[in-house]
Formats: structure tokens, C-alpha cells, sequence
């Protein structure tokens, strides 16, 4: 909401209103807002909890709810959890293992011998919750003010509009402020004064919140014949409050699938960085590249136990440790792939598919024996949980903002390893005409090894982010390999810039599609699409340039 909530005018109550009885928290804070005298719990209050009847006892939350606000939080907070008892004509609290007096909260030496516990039903303990919320606005503590705002949302009616707007000139944090602001336009939106419900109807039209758009819509309908909202003036501003608030929401939602998109793709981008550079340096298409993902995840794992043993102070930033546990663990493993199995395969991609699928199915059960055939849990520490709330339908996690962060950092590493260093420039020769580079001396086997175990690691990053997100198991990294070889092929075989647009690319189409249409159609447009796109340019974006490729 953009506008301040202290500049907002609605007209005064009407000077009669029809008697209704006040709800308990409503008395707590019209006592509050009106006298500092406080009162003690009178002999009559304790006779009416001991009653049977509800109605009795209602009465005596109400009166409770008049007391101190501390001392009335504990008293409502005992009955509510049926930690409330009566002896002597006394009422009691029970605090662990202590008895204390209610009124006084001193502790009562010696306790009774058999005090009786006061049964509350469930309409009583609504009264006491509502009671609760009301004293909870005027608390010196953000959260507990913050919850009340959050149940006062959704329940405020006209005689809780003077309350309201009392805690609304109080109130300083804009966050509490905003949602009394809606609490206090809903409630002046049931009132039987139309200059009322108008400006409360404006009010309502700056909203973000996804439930003003039921309200709003509310007004506008029929029933028998007649509508809900019985002023014309109010129905036309409520109407074009429902645009506003609509095109508002739109907005998120939009926004939302173009971060979501965005997301996905950094996951694919590192994910697909690895197969690039192997695909695009040998030609090897590895289908156990899901699997090195998955080899990097489960030792992000094991390093989260490791701190979680050895350093529990520190366990906030496994993380970091993990990162390069994650880069070794699956660079190692690429390595001996290469060194045992590929290096003897170059040249026959069909006996490379089959070699590299099998030894997939290899990794995937060596850990389910390791670690089990079910999912592990890996957790965000305290500094990616959370997220940023932009509207009321926009918030963006922290652990999916540290991601994309990160597959940048991974991208613009990559891309300096590959432009400003020997070993990349023995790459993209390589890649550009292996027979050429061989002749000139450059060691084209340590090449492939080296560049091997690189694309690995990369990978094993690649698993160390999806940890953040999503479930660790021996099977996580199959989901993801159909989608990098689609990444690698639409952007071009070796050109990052070509792998970092076809990520991003596909990322944002796919949330898109999904909204529109459902996961499963989605994927299958987006295969289409590629199939086409790959007829039409078979070099994809971005096409390699050397003199094998021109000739």
C-alpha cells in the first residue's frame, strides 16, 4: 500500500447506533485507550468462571479483559491453555511447577492441596483468543502487535473501527501499520453510513492483498435480485478499486514467474556449464551428468553433518565448506570416468551414450548403499531462510537469491577460466580443431581430462545449489539431464553466452507455460520448440567459429 495510513480521512460514526453486546477484546482496548486506572478481579469475575454456564463465564473474560494488560495477557493465556484453577476464592495460574496467584503473579505458598481447573469450551476459548488479539495491538513487543494485526485482518467488523484507528495513530512500523489500515477499511466497510464504506472502498482499492479482491468483488454481486453493496456511488468506486487492485495483483504474478523462471534457469545453467565443456571439448555426451550433480548435493550433505558434530557453532556456514567439498567430490569422480572408461571411447558416441548410462546406473546405487535408498535432508542455515515480501503475491526467497548469486559468480569463474587463462585457451583450441591443436604441441588427452573433471566439479556445484531447493537423493540428478543437453544444444555446443540465454530462456517460458497451461504441456511445447528451433539452425544461438567449422 502506497499511501500513509495517517493521511487517511473517513468520515466520523454515526451519532446512534443499534445496542449490540462488545466482544471481549474489544472492551480490552477501549478500557486500555480510556483510563489508566486498573482494576483488580472482583469477587463477582471469580464466581462467574466457576460457573457452568457460558454465558457467565464470557462475561468474566470480558472483565478480565479490562485488567492490566500484562496481567490480563496471563490470566487470558492460563484459561486458554487450561492452566487455570480456583481455591479459596482465589485464581490460580499454574507456571511449570509453580502456582501463582493470577492478580498478583506471586507465587502461593503453600499451594492448595486440590484446586479445581476451569473447564472452557470452545466458544469461550474463541472469546479468549479475541481477547488476546485485541491486547496484543497495544504490546510493546513488534511480533506479538504483528500477530494481531494478522487476526485482526480478517475479523474486524464496525465496532472495532474506533479501536483501530486508535492503534493505527499509535502504531509506527510500517508493516503492522499496513495491515491495521485493511483491517480498518474492512471494518468500516460493514458500516451503515455510505460515506463510510466509500472511503474505506478507496482505501481498499490501493491494497495488493489477494483477499481484497473477494471483498471488492462482494460488493458488486446480486443477491435476489438486489446487489450486496446498495449505493451506487460505493458499487462504481468499488469497481474501479477491483481493476486497480487486480492489475496490482497481475503485476506480481507476473513478476513472480519471471524470477521463478529466472531460478530455474540458473539451476539448468549449472547444471548444463559442465556439459558444454565436455560435450563441446570431446563431443562426449555423458549421461551420468545427472549423477555428478547428485555427487555433489550428498557432499554438501556430508559436510552439513560434519559441522552439525564437530562445529555446531558454526553450522550457518556449512555452506561455504561445501561449495568447494562439492567441486572436488565430482571432479574426482569425472576424472576416473574419463582416465577408465571414455578416454577409450572417442569417436563412437553410441558406445559413449551406453558406457556413460551405465555408469549412472553405477553411481546411483552406489549411493543408495552409502546412504540409503531414501531422501536426505539438507537444510538452509538461518541467512537463507526467509525471503523479500515486494507485494502481497511477490516474495522472493533468500535461498533461491543466493542461488541465482551464485550461478553468476560460477559463470563469470568459468568464463575466466576459459578466456584468460592457458588451460582455456588449450580448451576452445581444442574445441575449435583438435587435429590443429595436436599438431602445435598442445597436450590434447590432458586437455580432455582436465577438462573433464572441470565440467564434473561444475556439476557438483550445480548439485551443492539444488541441495538449497530441492530433495537429496539418489536419483535427483535424472530430472536434470534431458534438460541440460536441451540447454547446451539451443545455445550451442561450447559458447557459454549461448548455454547462459538458452537457460534463462527456457527457465522463464517454462514458469510461463506452467501457469497457463500445467507442468506436463509445458515441457512437452518446449521439447517441440527445441526439435523445431534445432531444424531450422542446427549451430543453435550462438555458433562456433574456427576453420574446421567454416570449412
Amino acid at each position: 500500500m502506497t499511501r500513509a495510513a495517517g493521511t487517511i480521512r473517513f468520515p466520523p460514526a454515526p451519532g446512534s447506533q443499534p445496542f449490540m453486546p462488545m466482544p471481549a477484546w474489544l472492551i480490552a482496548l477501549l478500557f486500555l485507550l480510556s483510563s489508566p486506572v486498573l482494576a483488580a478481579i472482583s469477587p463477582d469475575t471469580v464466581k462467574r468462571l466457576a460457573s457452568d454456564d457460558s454465558e457467565e463465564k464470557i462475561q468474566a473474560v470480558r472483565e478480565i479483559a479490562g485488567l492490566p494488560s500484562d496481567g490480563a495477557r496471563r490470566i487470558l493465556r492460563a484459561l486458554n491453555e487450561d492452566r487455570a484453577s480456583l481455591a479459596g476464592g482465589r485464581l490460580l495460574v499454574q507456571e511449570g511447577d509453580r502456582l501463582l496467584d493470577a492478580e498478583t503473579g506471586n507465587e502461593v505458598k503453600p499451594a492448595p492441596e486440590s484446586p479445581e481447573g476451569i473447564i472452557v469450551n470452545n466458544r469461550v476459548r474463541r472469546e479468549i483468543m479475541g481477547a488476546l488479539a485485541g491486547l496484543r495491538l497495544f504490546a510493546p513487543e513488534r511480533e506479538l502487535r504483528l500477530e494481531a494485526a494478522m487476526e485482526m485482518e480478517g475479523t474486524a467488523d464496525p465496532d472495532s473501527a474506533p479501536a483501530l484507528r486508535k492503534a493505527l495513530d499509535q502504531e509506527s512500523d510500517p508493516q503492522i501499520r499496513e495491515l491495521l489500515q485493511l483491517a480498518y477499511a474492512q471494518a468500516t466497510l460493514k458500516s451503515d453510513d455510505a460515506a463510510e464504506r466509500l472511503a474505506a472502498v478507496k482505501v481498499l482499492g490501493e491494497s495488493a492483498n489477494p483477499n481484497v479482491r473477494t471483498l471488492l468483488a462482494g460488493l458488486l454481486e446480486k443477491r435476489d435480485g438486489n446487489y450486496a453493496e446498495p449505493d451506487e456511488a460505493v458499487r462504481r468506486e468499488a469497481a474501479a478499486s477491483l481493476k486497480a487492485v487486480e492489475r496490482r495483483l497481475t503485476l506480481g504474478e507476473s513478476a513472480a514467474r519471471v524470477f521463478s523462471g529466472i531460478s530455474l534457469g540458473s539451476i539448468l545453467l549449472l547444471v548444463a556449464l559442465g556439459l558444454a565443456i565436455t560435450y563441446g571439448v570431446m563431443g562426449v555426451i555423458n549421461m551420468a551428468h545427472g549423477e555428478l550433480l547428485m555427487i555433489g548435493a550428498y557432499a554438501t550433505f556430508a559436510v552439513q553433518n560434519l559441522f552439525r558434530t564437530h562445529f555446531p557453532g558454526a553450522l550457518d556456514w556449512y555452506v561455504v565448506a561445501a561449495i568447494p567439498a562439492a567441486f572436488m567430490a565430482s571432479a574426482l569422480v569425472g576424472v576416473v570416468m574419463e582416465r577408465t572408461v571414455i578416454r577409450f571411447l572417442y569417436g563412437r558416441p553410441l558406445e559413449t551414450l551406453l558406457a556413460t548410462w551405465g555408469l549412472g546406473l553405477i553411481l546411483i546405487q552406489a549411493a543408495r548403499v552409502v546412504f540409503g535408498a531414501q531422501n536426505v535432508e539438507v537444510a538452509n542455515p538461518s541467512w537463507m531462510s526467509g525471503g523479500i515480501e515486494l507485494m502481497a503475491n511477490l516474495v522472493l526467497p533468500w535461498n533461491r537469491i543466493v542461488i541465482i548469486g551464485f550461478s553468476v559468480a560460477v559463470l563469470l569463474l568459468t568464463w575466466i577460466l576459459l578466456n584468460l587463462t592457458r588451460l582455456g585457451m588449450y580448451v576452445r583450441a581444442v574445441t575449435q580443431n583438435r587435429p590443429m591443436a595436436g599438431a602445435v604441441g598442445v597436450p590434447t588427452g590432458r586437455v580432455d581430462t582436465l577438462a573433464f573433471g572441470i565440467g564434473a566439479g561444475i556439476a557438483g556445484l550445480g548439485g551443492c545449489a539444488l541441495s538449497q531447493i530441492a530433495n537429496v537423493g539418489p536419483d535427483m540428478g535424472q530430472g536434470y539431464i534431458v534438460d541440460s543437453f536441451m540447454v547446451v544444444v539451443l545455445g550451442g555446443v561450447g559458447q557459454l553466452a549461448g548455454a547462459v540465454w538458452a537457460a534463462l530462456g527456457l527457465g522463464v517460458v517454462t514458469k510461463f507455460l506452467e501457469g497457463w497451461s500445467g507442468a506436463v504441456i509445458a515441457k512437452i511445447a518446449v521439447l517441440v520448440f527445441i526439435i523445431i528451433f534445432i531444424q531450422k539452425r542446427p549451430q543453435g544461438l550462438f555458433a562456433l567459429k574456427g576453420r574446421a567449422v567454416e570449412a
